[in-house]
């Protein structure tokens, strides 16, 4: 069983390694092979600590934990970080990171982790919502399904290389929550 709580700071090394997996999979052949595997777990970890201390701008981020999935790994297997758009003119709210590990992928987890930070949004007075995405994501589909627009388009360089990062956006923010809403099935 795979259940979404607040983090801990505790967490923050778990989330780390997901960060790392997460990136080594989904940027495989988009981002410098060096980069990747210059990642630090130790240094993404002290970060992820850091937010979940400070929440500065009502930042907030979410586990999902499996029970006897992860040895050793405090059981986490995604997560998502959000709080206040940390960019004026796109969003009130910004869903900063979504990480799942390719094992726990396909399952819900994911939604139900939107959920999570877009209910986290609106506890907050957001009325919409945004995510950056690197175009050449492979996953970036996933926040079309649930409802997403492309509200802006910008050339970035990272990792040394020119890349283009879309922003999508779920306005009013009760598209998000309407698309990861909780479906029963009728007995």
């Amino acid at each position: 069983m795979i259940t979404i709580r607040r983090a801990r700071a505790a967490d923050a090394p778990a989330m780390a390694r997901v960060h790392l997996a997460a990136w080594r999979s989904a940027y495989a052949g988009i981002l410098p092979a060096g980069y990747l595997a210059g990642l630090s777990a130790l240094r993404e970890g002290a970060a992820y600590e850091q937010a979940i201390l400070e929440r500065r701008g009502g930042h907030a981020a979410f586990v999902a934990v499996a029970d006897g999935f992860e040895p050793g790994g405090a059981g986490v297997v995604g997560f998502v970080t959000g709080g206040l758009a940390r960019r004026p003119g796109i969003a009130e709210g910004e869903v900063e990171t979504l990480y799942l590990l390719d094992d726990a992928q396909g399952r819900g987890v994911g939604r139900r982790m939107m959920r999570a930070i877009a209910s986290h949004l609106a506890s907050l007075g957001a009325q919409s919502a945004f995510a950056w995405v690197l175009e050449a994501n492979p996953s970036r589909w996933f926040y079309e399904r649930l409802g997403a627009r492309l509200a802006a388009r910008e050339a970035i360089r990272f990792a040394g290389q020119p890349m283009v990062q879309l922003a999508y956006a779920w306005t009013p923010i009760h598209t998000l929550l309407s698309a990861t809403a909780v479906t029963r099935l009728p007995r």
